[in-house]
């Protein structure tokens, strides 16, 4: 409830290694957010159990120090959300939810090859709270899906993007339903007035 009212968050997997082998176990209520641009940040936040032992998330990001955060798209989100059910350790969400993993390009956990977009991380820094483990990880490389970048402008090509948030629970919003505010001639002038003075 307490974090019920602020406004969707982005709807996501981590990706960790969580033995030896290199292998992709999911979870699907964390919350994320990216927190900078230079170098590129993520922060992830991760509950501690009740009883104050580790989620294996926060224990094998711990461990290895390297993880893969996901984005979750319309196509996607039913598999994202039932990758959140508790199952054995040894049992692969992916495959229980049809999806599956392909190595990463800089770091040991794969990534979901269906997912629009994955960032992959090297931890950074460490926080830990009463109740959590809050990971700043730096990205050191993003897929995306083909087509989803235009490699010309660097720009995300929003019309094939469809990524879903979550509002709490069970329930999801989609983005797909998007309006645009152009700034007034006078904020125009003012804001390149504010930049010459830069």
């Amino acid at each position: 409830m307490k974090v019920s009212p602020i406004p969707p968050r982005a709807a996501d997997w981590s990706v960790r290694i969580v033995s030896v082998e290199t292998s992709a176990v999911l979870v699907a209520e964390n919350t994320w957010m990216g927190t900078r641009m230079d170098p590129p940040l993520l922060m992830i936040s991760i509950n501690k159990l009740q009883d104050g032992h580790l989620k294996d998330t926060a224990a094998n990001i711990l461990a290895n120090e390297e993880f893969v955060v996901h984005i979750a798209d319309e196509e996607i989100a039913a598999p994202m959300h039932h990758c959140g059910r508790n199952v054995p350790r040894e049992v692969s969400e992916l495959d229980e939810v049809g999806l599956t993993s392909t190595p990463s390009a800089m770091v040991k956990p794969p990534r979901i090859r269906e997912a629009p977009v994955a960032f992959e991380c090297r931890l950074s820094e460490t926080i830990e709270t009463s109740s959590r483990y809050i990971f700043i990880g730096q990205v050191v490389w993003l897929s995306a899906r083909s087509g989803l970048v235009d490699t010309d402008r660097w720009r995300v090509n929003l019309r094939h993007y469809r990524p879903v948030a979550r509002f709490g629970a069970s329930y999801y919003i989609r983005t797909s339903d998007r309006f645009e505010i152009e700034d007034s001639q006078a904020s125009k002038h003012h804001n390149q007035e504010s930049f010459d003075r830069l």
